[in-house]
């Protein structure tokens, strides 16, 4: 196994560590925190994943992937903020 290769298989072990915090977090911005953990997470891994297969188009869907998990924190956190309000 190459480093890169090592590296994303931690990645993934801390992905699953970080699951338990969304399922057992005591609050809801607890689980946002660890669901935007895990969005980070799975973006560094596609850019590793794109460095090891040498494929450079998986770094744009790192990138859309980034800007997509941006604005969904930013709207489910609006949405809790607003306790489900729409308008």
């Amino acid at each position: 196994m190459t480093f890169l290769e090592i590296t994303l298989l931690i990645i993934a072990i801390y992905i699953v560590l970080v699951l338990f915090r969304v399922i057992l977090g005591p609050t809801i911005w607890d689980r946002l925190l660890g669901l935007n953990t895990i969005s980070a997470k799975i973006i560094m891994s596609i850019v590793l994943l794109a460095l090891i297969t040498d494929q450079s188009y998986l770094m744009d869907v790192a990138l859309v992937y980034a800007l997509l998990g941006f604005i969904g924190t930013v709207l489910i956190a609006r949405f809790i903020e607003k306790k489900g309000d729409l308008s």
